[in-house]
């Protein structure tokens, strides 16, 4: 066998995970896709160059006609008829995963990547947690004896993990004497284990695909399903994929990707904060018609969001294919009511507006939202498990209506500066520890957060903007001198052994990105080198 395991620490319940029939089939899945894998990835940076050279994006003239034609997904399975309410959180610990399936939502996204650490502890424990969920066997004892166990008195949420990005490595696992591929390491441990014991009782493997940035990298994840649907022995068409559309050049290929997934397809999510990151990094060089405002300014009315988003509820249901929703990033602080009741508001709003606009369901990262969500959509849904019958011929989206980034109001302020700084710190800080979600400012801050608020600094240096209430112009001078009172800052809130091992490494990881002259094109990926 030519795959091999690098990291020996243990983990409880690794055996059940790590048999040598399931890692012949990760074998087999990288000798199968990698080639194609690296090519799709050396084609991003190579479309990139050319936008950046030419200053244009827009929809492919060669698939015109799978724009024009008449076509379907495959129509949903009965788990997947109704998402209406979404739970998004990582798969490790056993308790946020227990807590996520008894939350009340119809859908439980079990983050694998942006959510989550790939140190190589939560990456077994995560397939552990997913072996017990499928089998209703998970439960967790804390140290203090609180016992946690699925509820029997109500559904739980229907399992949808989202493995990583087709850029993520995982480094603990080499397959002919290189780095493994994060997404097939993902996927084909939850799917070699769990397929056919899902279909066996009535559910299925169902799978959130994200960072696709072509619907060639969606025709790479359709291969991978084809191949191994027959490989464990279930019929085609047993997996279910809903694609995040949290690039810029996805959102020119919904329809091509669909297209591409149609017989494994359930939908497309709006991935708004990856989406923003994305635009940021597309036309990072693009001049100052490409400079958003301070992240906390940029709202979903903006009419460029706007665009992004009505195109996927049209595009979606005109091809039956379910238009979920994103997250909003406040979160309610059960010892604060007043924070708590300012995040019912604003989720309350959020949903409104999504539901309203047609989407049939929409995420929250926290179970306190379930029931606000959950409301909304009833209100319009009624007794409908979803909205796909509801056209939208009115909707006409052009390239220009996409990349209308000026059209954002607000400013870019040295608050906004000191805010990204202070994220971009205390998440990778968090990351680096073992958590790949946390909530600061009450607000849920994940990688596609951090990476917003490091490219903006990054870009904002190279445009030389000048900030609207100081005055001062941003160079990288001004942004060290503010990391460093940023992170002076977190070493009083975090105290000084955390800030050594975790706080200090962080910012000096931030410094190095932030005013480089080559952009880092993943956060996650220098920080991936900094953990075990």
């Amino acid at each position: 066998m030519s795959i091999e395991l690098k990291d020996s620490t243990p983990v409880d319940g690794a055996e059940t995970i790590l048999t040598p029939e399931a890692l012949t089939f990760i074998e087999q899945l990288h000798q199968r896709f990698r080639g194609t894998r690296d090519e799709l990835l050396a084609a991003r940076v190579d479309r990139r160059e050319e936008v950046a050279t030419t200053g244009r994006l827009d929809f492919l003239p060669e698939t015109q006609s799978v724009r024009d034609d008449d076509w379907t997904v495959a129509q949903a399975p009965p788990q997947l008829q109704d998402r209406r309410v979404e739970m998004t959180g990582p798969a490790s610990p056993a308790k946020m995963a227990i807590n996520a399936l008894n939350s009340g939502a119809k859908v439980w996204l079990a983050d694998l990547e942006d959510a989550s650490t790939p140190t190589w502890h939560n990456v077994i424990d995560s397939q552990v947690n997913l072996y017990g969920a499928a089998r209703g066997t998970l439960s967790f004892t804390s140290p203090d004896g609180k016992e946690y166990a699925l509820r029997t008195d109500a559904p739980l949420a229907v399992v949808v993990p989202r493995p990583r990005g087709w850029h993520l490595p995982e480094k603990n696992v080499t397959v002919d004497g290189a780095p493994g591929i994060g997404a097939l390491v993902d996927f084909g441990l939850h799917f070699f284990h769990n397929a056919r014991h899902l279909l066996d009782n009535g559910s299925g493997p169902y799978y959130y695909l994200p960072k696709l940035e072509s619907h060639l990298e969606a025709r790479l994840w359709n291969e991978v399903f084809v191949f191994a649907q027959d490989y464990v022995g279930v019929p085609q068409g047993s997996i279910r994929a809903t694609v995040l559309i949290e690039t810029i050049p996805a959102a020119f290929e919904m329809d091509e990707i669909l297209y591409e997934l149609r017989d494994h397809a359930s939908g497309l999510n709006a991935g708004r904060w990856d989406y923003l990151f994305s635009i940021i990094k597309y036309f990072r060089d693009g001049g100052e018609s490409y400079i958003l405002p301070d992240r906390a300014s940029v709202a979903m009315t903006a009419p460029f969001m706007r665009a992004y988003t009505e195109l996927l509820v049209k595009t979606c249901h005109r091809r039956g294919a379910f238009a979920m929703g994103g997250m909003a990033a406040v979160i309610p602080n059960r010892r604060e009511p007043a924070v708590t009741e300012q995040a019912f508001a604003k989720v309350k709003a959020d949903k409104t507006r999504e539901a309203n606009d047609g989407f049939d369901g929409s995420w929250v990262a926290h179970p306190d939202l379930v029931p606000i969500c959950r409301e909304v959509f009833d209100s319009v849904l009624g007794e409908r498990p979803n909205q796909i019958d509801r056209q939208r011929p009115e909707v006409e989206v052009t390239a220009a209506q996409l990349l209308d980034v000026e059209s954002a109001d607000g400013d870019v302020t040295e608050v906004g500066l000191r805010a990204n700084l202070y994220v971009a710190v205390a998440y990778v800080a968090v990351w680096l520890s073992g958590n790949g979600a946390v909530a600061i400012h009450n607000l849920m801050e994940d990688a596609a957060t951090a990476e917003i608020s490091r490219s903006q600094v990054w870009q904002q240096i190279r445009n030389k903007v000048v900030l609207a209430d100081s005055g001062n112009t941003v160079t990288a001078e001004l942004v060290n001198s503010i990391l460093a009172e940023e992170t002076e800052k977190l070493r009083g809130e975090v105290g000084d052994d955390a800030f050594a091992k975790f706080y200090e490494p962080a910012s000096r990881l931030i410094a190095d990105i932030c005013v480089s002259e080559d952009y880092t094109d993943f956060l996650t990926l220098p920080a991936y080198e900094l953990v075990n």
